[in-house]
């Protein structure tokens, strides 16, 4: 007798035979993932992240008493290393010798040279006559003494070349690392230092000329004139202060004076602090190593900016 069919006594049993009905549909083969999928989930494009910010230069105001700090800190720089002070009074005080004796007989010949220049004045008054001449001293001597100032450092840096190129390096050792030495002969270093000194003198006796001429402009001779001359000198003060650190990365005078252009403010702060030193007595002597400790630094934090000239940083020593 057969077994009618029903439900299973348990999971799993036999149900009886299957039921007539329509054929599964087939499915769908399972999409494979691309490799960029594979790799993880789509990243969807952000914002645009800002690059680096260009330094903001300062103020011209603020940069021409950064200049000054220049110099303090190169001041500061040789009170904490004496002996590299000392030695770097040797060339100065040779070079000052020199300068105090063409001063002094300038200083005693002073009234013949005046009246030399002012040969237009003889038929005046006396008081007139008197008043052009002292005027025209007073014009001729300061000039001179503007054209001693910036041709003493070109001299100083001249003759003791070894000496400043010793304290430049320290000082460079000091704040992480020197240049290499350039690889140029020494007779082309002397040469081109001496085509330096001459331009330089050259510029410097045309401009003591200019002001010795705006020396005689009533009240603005006076005043106005000694100004633009401190200005002016140390610009071309501050060009011959910063060349031995400049000159080790391979610029040349041209390039030198391009750079102090672009951060003229700086410079002409950094050279006319010194050239207001320079005009005490024994100060041309005594901040010279100073000066070019400052200018060492001046050179390296703000007029080599080329990353390819700092490139040959080496180690400190």
């Amino acid at each position: 007798m057969s077994q009618p069919y029903g439900p299973p006594d348990r999971p799993g049993a036999w149900s009886g035979p299957p039921q007539p009905g329509p054929p599964p549909s087939p499915q769908p083969a399972p999409r494979q993932p691309s490799p960029a999928q594979q790799s993880g989930p789509a990243q969807r494009p952000g914002p645009a992240q800002p690059g680096p910010q260009p330094r903001q230069r300062p103020s011209a105001f603020k940069d021409f008493f950064n200049g000054v700090g220049y110099l303090l800190r190169g001041i500061g720089w040789v009170a904490r290393h004496p002996a590299q002070w000392l030695f770097g009074l040797i060339p100065a005080l040779i070079v000052l010798a020199v300068y105090v004796a063409a001063l002094v007989f300038l200083a005693y010949r002073i009234d013949d040279l005046a009246g030399w220049v002012t040969g237009f004045a003889d038929g005046w008054s006396d008081a007139a006559r008197t008043s052009v001449r002292v005027v025209a001293g007073i014009a001729l001597y300061g000039s001179a003494l503007f054209f001693a100032i910036i041709t003493f450092t070109a001299m100083t840096l001249l003759v003791g070349d070894p000496f400043y190129e010793s304290i430049a390096v320290r000082v460079e050792e000091s704040q992480g690392g020197a240049p290499p030495e350039p690889d140029v002969p020494l007779l082309v270093q002397i040469g081109r230092a001496v085509k330096d000194a001459l331009i330089l003198g050259a510029v410097a006796l045309v401009f003591a000329i200019v002001f010795f001429a705006c020396g005689f402009l009533p009240v603005v001779g006076q005043t106005v004139v000694p100004v633009v001359a401190a200005l002016v000198s140390g610009y071309f003060l501050a060009g011959e202060l910063t060349s031995i650190a400049l000159e080790r990365r391979g610029l040349r005078r041209r390039d030198r004076f391009a750079r102090l252009k672009a951060h003229r403010p700086l410079a002409v702060g950094f050279g006319a602090a010194t050239f207001v030193v320079f005009l005490i007595p024994l100060g041309a002597v005594l901040a010279m190593p100073g000066a070019v400790a400052g200018g060492t630094l001046l050179a390296r934090e703000r007029l080599a900016d080329d990353p390819s000239a700092e490139a040959g940083l080496t180690s400190p020593g």
